[in-house]
């Protein structure tokens, strides 16, 4: 950018470092930078749909005033200002596979309105460099260009605005700044230096030409942008501003204009301060707050004596720096309190989860017989008394603590219904839990268990999964843990894969052909085939009669080769897990590091990348199509291959007859084209499993219908994922092989080991993509593949999908793989829905309640928060996967008819 660099170091300006607060994303940006205050995290899910914005801001304001203010760019700006703007046109922020045409839309109005005089306020907000950054990265060939097409603007503006200068009309002002900054991976949101860190920019003839070298420009906060407007404009400081004004602007001002604006700044704050805080007057802000203002009144007795001397400018530059130091010290204080807590609304939404959680505890013991058992008798509690009373108390207890509070909770800004329908939520659940209760100590009588579970003792495995869920959930305690939770799982995996080699070594070496337990054990797992003989198993073939009494160990199931294969599979799994550690750097503290990912994504090494993106795709064919009907690998090898056409198109690979990549487009064919094969696959398993749910209830036809479903799925996540991610999803298929053939299965492991197992390595993929903590991770540009223009619906779901693809995808992988085993007992998916729903269940009860302690913490809204958010989703897709469980078993359907 040469024109700006060139009025920076030696023009008429001032430059900044203007230091966000997170989230980073562009709506609450947009109210800090209007609004002065700083905005909530929940603004991050309002970002998707900004609603009009009601507080005090400085757009308000000077339309109050008279300003004609005119808007092109981010419709953010139209929705948060719906009737402010005299002249306005927006172009959707959310499409982010749009380079030119959103910063085209913009500037073609430039010329026009340039040469009119009929408005006060012209606000441009371009997009396009934001979403270069989402879908290549800030290292991309094309940021130059973009770079320089701003420089070409600012220089048109800047021109401009001179050759309207002169005479009785007063100097224009120039701002240029960002809302945001953009991380080492291309996205934003998070608390990285790189995402908070934004310039801010003083164009003006008013300053006074710079002399001598260029100096490194100050850090201030983005807050102070919104008072210092104010201050220029003439305008009323908004309300609840928490900036100071950044006195270089000024500071070609008379010493009585200078202290006056910091006056005027320090009162604004002095009144928020008392409106917020009951003791404000033992604030050290307030106090120095009083000191300056005392300070000052002698100045002005001075001034107004007519005293010209040497004391009164020394005095003055003293008023100054008190008003400053207490202008910061309010700031800080007002920063830390900024945060008003509905405690009553958080308390309400804690008990809920609680109850869920103690409702799945109670029926523990049940859900994991043999039956299965997940009923909880609400019928009788919602037609007792007890319910009732409860309802009307609660009722009381609303109103009472409503009428009393200061300000609304969040249920009075719902309808009334929606309100009375959390009281009775909160009523039914505490009678179900009642009545579970109840039920369990009428009934003395200790429940049925799992025959494998209950004559088997704990195993190292089963401490290490208690351990391990314990451990982790104890972690989200520590907001370290917390930006380095994938060091947590990366750890558990392997720690898992260790016991796991024991096991198997335990069960090739130790156990002789005629240890009985183990042949009771084996016995009882095939008595349970007896009763789904019938069902044909997809992945190995049930053994006959004659079989069943010679098993005695777990060499009758592996033989030879395959022997050796399956000890050897534990150390496999831990070279893939290391491996994929290096592809993406992940968390707080290595983030900036170079990885492997870093290095195949630079346009050096594009071909490299083309080449290993070729092989993960023809891998993942082989890993998924074996169990695929013929008509399923077809459309599964033309759509890897529509994948690799998609990414060469938008200019992230090439194809080896490629030597440049001029003929780069969006790729709305080519992904258009994989989304025809991926909803046939998904179609064709879909019919299967109507099917055997609704014609016949064939276990084999079960089990290819899931598995297609699957394989649809996994070709969506090849085109979601980026091509350097190809390898992530390549290693969890076949992990997840390896681990089907060689370790469950010898193993004998019952459903509630293998759950864990499956969502602890779901959580380990997790970051293994790159995702993390924060939000910056989230790759916004997965929810525009095959778009042409932004849809809220699909594009929310394909990036859900795209950030949770690990733990979606193991996920199906376990409803697949149980209902595939047919020397399980038919109770097997139930337990398994089960497991998962308490094992997510867990850690996100835990999480609330320390979050809700931790309101205060230094990094609530950079760390705790962002994770409640991820958090949140999780619980989301855990409920949709376990909804597809319940779905999927046929010995609950079974047992519902009976």
């Amino acid at each position: 950018m040469p024109y700006t660099t060139q009025v920076v170091e030696k023009g008429t300006s001032h430059s900044f470092i203007a230091e966000a607060k997170p989230p980073t994303v562009t709506m609450p940006r947009i109210k800090a930078l209007m609004t002065g205050s700083i905005p909530g995290f929940i603004d991050i899910i309002v970002n998707l749909n900004s609603p009009a914005l009601l507080e005090d801001n400085l757009i308000w304001q000077a339309k109050t005033a008279g300003k004609r203010i005119i808007f092109y760019g981010d419709d953010t700006w139209v929705k948060l200002f719906p009737k402010h703007f005299v002249e306005y046109d927006g172009t959707t922020s959310f499409f982010v596979s749009d380079f030119t045409e959103v910063d085209d839309n913009v500037t073609r109005h430039l010329d026009r309105v340039l040469k009119r005089e009929d408005w006060d306020i012209l606000i441009l907000h371009y997009l396009g460099l934001d979403h270069i950054g989402h879908v290549t990265g800030p290292n991309s060939i094309l940021v130059g260009p973009k770079l320089r097409e701003m420089d070409n603007i600012l220089k048109k503006i800047h021109i401009s605005l001179l050759s309207k200068e002169g005479g009785a009309a007063p100097p224009n002002l120039l701002v240029v700044c960002g809302d945001h900054g953009m991380s080492e991976t291309g996205s934003h949101g998070g608390s990285s230096e790189e995402e908070v860190h934004t310039p801010l920019l003083f164009i003006s003839s008013a300053f006074e030409k710079r002399n001598g070298p260029f100096s490194q420009p100050k850090v201030v906060q983005q807050t102070d942008l919104a008072t210092t407007l104010a201050v220029g404009l003439g305008l009323p400081i908004s309300k609840n501003s928490v900036g100071n004004l950044i006195l270089p602007i000024v500071g070609g001002k008379t010493m009585r204009e200078q202290l006056r604006f910091l006056h005027l700044n320090g009162f604004q704050l002095s009144r928020l301060l008392q409106e917020n805080t009951p003791a404000y007057e033992k604030d050290p802000g307030y106090e120095h707050f009083k000191i300056a203002e005392k300070s000052h009144g002698n100045w002005i007795k001075l001034y107004l004596d007519g005293n010209n001397s040497e004391v009164l400018l020394n005095l003055g530059k003293k008023v100054l720096k008190q008003y400053l130091k207490a202008l910061k010290t309010l700031s800080s204080s007002l920063s830390k309190q900024v945060a008003q807590y509905d405690m009553y609304s958080m308390m309400v939404g804690t008990v809920i989860v609680l109850e869920v959680l103690f409702l799945l505890l109670l029926i523990t013991p049940k859900a994991l017989s043999r039956r299965a058992e997940f009923e909880v008798p609400l019928s009788p509690p919602l037609f007792s008394l007890l319910f009732y009373l409860t309802c009307l108390t609660l009722c009381a207890v609303h109103v009472i603590v409503c009428t009393s509070a200061e300000g609304l909770c969040y249920f009075c800004s719902m309808s009334w219904w929606t309100a009375a329908a959390v009281m009775v939520l909160i009523s039914a659940l505490m009678c179900g839990i009642l009545s579970a209760v109840g039920k369990i100590l009428q009934n003395s009588r200790p429940p049925v268990k799992n025959p494998v579970v209950s004559n088997s003792s704990w195993s190292e495995v089963d401490i290490l999964i208690l351990a391990g869920t314990v451990g982790h959930v104890l972690s989200l305690g520590a907001s370290s843990f917390i930006e380095e939770e994938h060091q947590t799982w990366y750890f558990l995996i392997n720690t898992l894969c260790l016991a796991l080699c024991q096991e198997l070594c335990r069960n090739h070496f130790l156990l002789k052909e005629g240890d009985s337990q183990h042949s009771i054990t084996l016995k009882q797992n095939f008595d349970n085939v007896k009763e789904t003989y019938e069902c044909k198993n997809i992945d190995i073939t049930a053994p006959d009669d004659s079989k069943l009494g010679k098993v005695t160990a777990t060499d009758e199931f592996l033989k030879g080769s395959d022997k050796w294969i399956s000890l050897a599979s534990p150390w496999i799994i831990l070279i893939c897990c290391r491996l994929l550690r290096s592809l993406n750097q992940t968390g707080v503290q290595w983030a900036h590091r170079p990885d492997f990912g870093h290095w195949l994504t630079s346009s050096e090494h594009k071909s490299e990348l083309s080449f290993l993106a070729a092989i993960s795709l023809v891998m993942i064919f082989i890993l998924v199509q074996r169990k695929c009907s013929l008509v399923s690998k077809i459309a599964m090898a033309l759509g890897l291959l529509g994948v690799y056409s998609y990414r060469a198109a938008i200019g992230n690979i090439v194809f080896p007859w490629q030597h440049d990549s001029k003929d780069i487009s969006k790729g709305i064919t080519e992904a258009r084209f994989v989304y025809v094969f991926v909803l046939g696959i998904v179609f064709t398993g879909t019919k299967d499993l109507l099917k055997s749910q609704v014609i016949s209830a064939d276990c084999g036809v079960r089990s290819t219908g899931l598995w297609e479903v699957y394989s649809g799925l996994v070709l969506l996540a090849a085109l979601l994922l980026r091509p350097h991610n190809l390898p992530v999803l390549v290693f969890c298929l076949l992990i997840q092989t390896m681990m089907t053939k060689y370790i469950w299965r010898p193993l004998k492991f019952d459903a509630a080991q293998i759950t864990i197992m499956h969502y602890w390595f779901g959580q380990a993929f997790f970051y293994f993509q790159g995702n993390s903590n924060g939000i910056a991770t989230v790759d916004v540009s997965a929810g525009f593949v095959g778009l042409d223009s932004y849809v809220e619906i699909p594009a929310i779901f394909l990036t859900a999908f795209a950030t949770y693809a690990g733990p979606l995808l193991w996920a199906i992988h376990l409803l697949c793989y149980l209902s595939s085993e047919v020397s399980r007992n038919s109770s097997a998916m139930g337990h398994g829905c089960f497991c998962y729903a308490l094992v997510r269940s867990v850690p996100v009860a835990v999480y609330i309640i320390l979050v809700t302690g931790l309101r205060y913490h230094l990094f609530i809204w950079s760390v705790f928060s962002p994770k409640l958010l991820y958090e949140g989703m999780h619980v989301l897709i855990t409920a949709g996967v376990c909804l597809f469980f319940t779905a999927m078993d046929q010995n609950r359907s079974r047992r519902g008819q009976d």
